[in-house]
């Protein structure tokens, strides 16, 4: 088999640049260009660099540049729109303490987020379901989330749905690593039993108060959370006509 022929590089080709060398993008402010913050400076997520996270590996594709910085969305300002406004002013009225529970309102994609001080969650969830101004009888969903590389990275996700008023609100809570407990509100919605087990499961979110918070979805002698960012993907190396493929969390590092 012949070698492929060199291609000379032109003299007026760009050099070579690595990632941590490109400049922070920036953004006109009223008419003040500020720099993208970086993911410490981020509430949620980290910068991702490249397109696979290969590095060292001497890529020519210019993939491996790619700067990815962490976004996350505003705190929304009032008017929140929609039936936003009236929700969050009922909820003020039922629960006195909704100004020191809420920490954060974002609305974005149309849809009311909350973010609630964990001691608040289960006042404020009692608060949405029995008011009859607000009336949010169904918790549809509990799910988490990691935001790798933040203190309190762990973040549990409460959709609540009110079927009088055929509304939805958000409920987030985010607690750190080394404090991952959250007060359950299985005693509210009996049906987030099994949903706050399998958060518990993938991600390691403790629910206290929980009636029987073991695994549902790994062995119960499982070690490890298989969700959070930071978990080894694991696998085996595979032969292929002569070649051993490394397992995948040797060869790349999915984010």
């Amino acid at each position: 088999m012949s070698t492929p022929p060199e291609r000379p590089v032109p003299d007026d080709a760009a050099p070579e640049q690595s990632a941590a060398e490109i400049e922070r993008a920036t953004v006109d402010v009223g008419g003040v260009e500020r720099s993208v913050p970086y993911a410490d400076e981020a509430t949620f997520g980290a910068d991702r660099r490249g397109m696979f996270g290969v590095t060292g590996s001497g890529d020519t594709s210019g993939y491996g540049g790619l700067v990815r910085e962490a976004w996350t969305a505003p705190e929304a300002e009032r008017p929140y729109g929609s039936y936003f406004d009236e929700v969050v002013d009922a909820l003020a009225v039922a629960y006195p303490g909704a100004g020191q529970a809420i920490t954060r309102t974002v609305v974005d994609r149309g849809e009311l987020t909350l973010h609630i001080a964990r001691e608040h969650l289960v006042a404020v969830a009692t608060a949405l379901r029995n008011d009859p101004d607000l009336r949010f009888e169904l918790c549809s969903s509990v799910s988490g989330v990691d935001y790798l590389g933040t203190h309190r990275r762990l973040h549990a996700v409460y959709h609540l749905v009110s079927m009088t008023y055929r509304r939805r609100i958000r409920l987030e809570v985010a607690v750190s690593v080394d404090d991952p407990h959250i007060p359950s509100v299985t005693a509210l919605f009996p049906g987030a039993d099994w949903q706050e087990r399998e958060a518990y499961d993938m991600f390691g979110i403790v629910f206290d108060g929980h009636p029987a918070l073991t695994r549902i979805l790994m062995p119960d002698d499982w070690d490890g959370f298989p969700q959070r960012k930071d978990y080894p993907l694991g696998g085996v190396p595979v032969q292929y006509k002569g070649a051993t493929i490394p397992p995948p969390d040797e060869r790349r590092a999915y984010k």
